[in-house]
Parts: C-alpha cells; structure tokens; sequence
C-alpha cells in the first residue's frame, strides 16, 4: 500500500468511518491541531532524559490518538461500530492525579513565569501552547456539532500538566523557572 492515494489533491480529505470533507473544515482543524499536540508532545518526551515522564508522555499519546479518532468520526453509530474509543473520567482522573503528584516536589508559584529553562522544560511549554490551540479548535468545533464534555476537559486538564512538566524539567535539572516580572 503507498502511502499516497491522491485523494486530497484537490483540498478534500476522508473522515474516519466514512465521509469527505474539505481539508480546512472545522472538524479536521480541530483533529489536525490533537495531531500537532501529539507530535510536540513525542518531542517534549524525547527531549526528557527522565524517564517517568518519558513513559506519561507514551500512555498520554495514546490517549491523544484516540481523541483525534473521535474528532475525525463525527458519527456516533460509525464511532461505535468502529470502536473508537471517547475521553473517560479515568483519562480526566489521571491527569489530575500526575499534576497533584509533580507539583508536590514544586516551590509554590508567586508570579508567571516565562516558558524556557532546560530544552526538555521549553519543549514541555510549546506543547502547553499547542495544546491549548487544540483545545481551543476543539471549543469551535463543539459550538456547532456538540462533542463529549470530556474531550474538552481532557485536554484542558493536559494543558495544566504540560505546565508542571516543564517546571518539573527545570527543577531536577536544578534550573531556575524564570519569573515573569513586567516592563520596567
């Protein structure tokens, strides 16, 4: 099978399960931006030599492959019968949990600090700035076709920590977070 098909030469693309649609409708932006997360996300965890988190990022990928499923499959009969799996709670339950338990090791944060440090910490921030760009093609998207509260929850909650990781980084690379103080 090549990997080509020309299909989308002519600016359309298939949907999951069936359906075309042009390749900068609503849905495929917001299924696109989930992809992009995937993709800074797989590079945040190999630019981590910590392997717990290295090991998050993989289960969260996981995760984020099948909201992307779900986004290109706007058919709930073609998504059940394709067995494409929706955010859980449980999905929801461990990213909070992982915030609850990285932040433990965290000084308390008393101003915003700018995104950087350690390469890792500054590619777990660009991660945080895509997934809040998926998130927010994710909030149009749901204005006119409904998705399941818990997708948007799940990749709100991951924004938060995509946060602590990167303060995490920084902090067991004995890195300074970087606070922001305003024009002086």
């Amino acid at each position: 099978m090549k990997i080509y098909t020309r299909r989308g030469d002519g600016g359309e693309t298939d949907l999951f399960a069936g359906g075309r649609v042009s390749k900068d409708a609503v849905r495929v932006e917001a299924y696109g931006a989930v992809d992009e997360l995937n993709a800074t996300l797989g590079m945040a965890a190999s630019a981590s030599a910590e392997r717990d988190l290295q090991e998050l990022c993989r289960t969260i990928q996981g995760t984020l492959f099948d909201l992307g499923a779900y986004l290109a499959t706007p058919d709930a009969a073609r998504r059940e019968k394709s067995r494409v799996p929706e955010a859980r709670q449980e999905d929801v339950d461990a990213l909070e949990s992982a915030i609850d338990a990285h932040e433990q090791g965290l000084e308390p944060l008393r101003n915003f600090i700018l995104p950087g440090g350690t390469k890792a910490a500054a590619s777990f921030h660009f991660a945080r700035t895509v997934c809040r760009r998926a998130e927010r093609r994710c909030v149009t998207l749901h204005g006119s076709e409904p998705l399941a509260p818990l997708a948007l929850r799940y990749l709100n909650r991951l924004s938060d920590l995509l946060f602590v990781l990167a303060r995490v980084e920084n902090h067991r690379a004995e890195v300074a977070d970087v606070e922001w103080t305003g024009r002086s």
